[in-house]
């Protein structure tokens, strides 16, 4: 039985440069966060550093797991759901490997959740303005504004519908039918939230300030907003027509 409550997931593919620093600041910090890598077969090296830090350093809260290939990074997630959950972890979260999000805020999000504010909380960077550094505006604009379309479609109460900096309590992933998860990109992001909500749960934003990443590539592409705006019209007829209902 895992004897501690917390474990930080971090999706990587080619995060050399990112990956070995991201594991350190949150190792750094007082509450004794786990982390699993979940690295898609990186041709740069990232999972082998992670196993190297494992092998020397901390071989009981850093955990690795290997995938074959690019497999999309909401399948990565629910692989990592699965493995926190047979784990029996209480707090789950999702968070980038390249410091766009802050792991200085990871406590801030565990409160928010092991308090009772809420059974979710998400690092958002609407819910007090436009909390973005260093980002092209027109991203910004598309960001911003795919976030708000998803709240006028579905309903949701949330800001930023599509972050990636999320806190989930157990119960919430263990009610989700994860199988049944349809997005295989960062609508991902926006599908988990709304069945969350939408199966009851409480999401609490806290707010945080994203940073464009420093070091390696972005991820992010026109086809990757494309498949949120486009796709949540589908998510809204699913839900009308008794398809998303909690795992049995």
């Amino acid at each position: 039985m895992n004897t501690n409550d917390s474990i930080v997931i971090i999706p990587t593919y080619n995060e050399k440069e990112n990956i070995e620093q991201i594991i350190r600041a949150v190792f750094s910090l007082e509450h004794r966060f786990h982390i699993l890598v979940i690295d898609d077969g990186s041709p740069d090296g990232t999972a082998q550093i992670v196993q190297r830090m494992i092998d020397n350093e901390f071989s009981d809260r850093l955990f690795l797991m290997q995938r074959s290939g690019k497999l999309g990074l909401g399948t990565a997630y629910i692989a990592g759901f699965k493995w926190a959950l047979e784990r029996e972890y209480e707090y789950v979260f999702e968070m980038d490997a390249d410091f766009s999000h802050n792991p200085e805020d990871l406590p801030r999000l565990y409160e928010a959740v092991s308090s009772g504010q809420g059974d979710v909380a998400v690092g958002s960077r609407y819910v007090s303005g436009v909390n973005v550094v260093n980002w092209p505006m027109g991203r910004v604009l598309m960001s911003y504004f795919a976030s708000k379309y998803v709240r006028m479609i579905t309903g949701i109460p949330v800001h930023d519908t599509t972050a990636g900096f999320v806190c989930y309590h157990r119960r919430v992933l263990e009610t989700i039918d994860l199988d049944a998860i349809r997005f295989k990109g960062y609508a991902f992001q926006i599908e988990m939230k709304y069945s969350a909500h939408f199966l009851g749960f409480r999401i609490q934003e806290v707010s945080v300030i994203f940073v464009n990443r420093r070091l390696g590539t972005s991820k992010m592409s026109g086809g990757i907003f494309s498949e949120a705006l486009f796709g949540v019209i589908n998510l809204r007829w699913r839900a009308l027509t008794g398809k998303i209902k909690p795992r049995r």
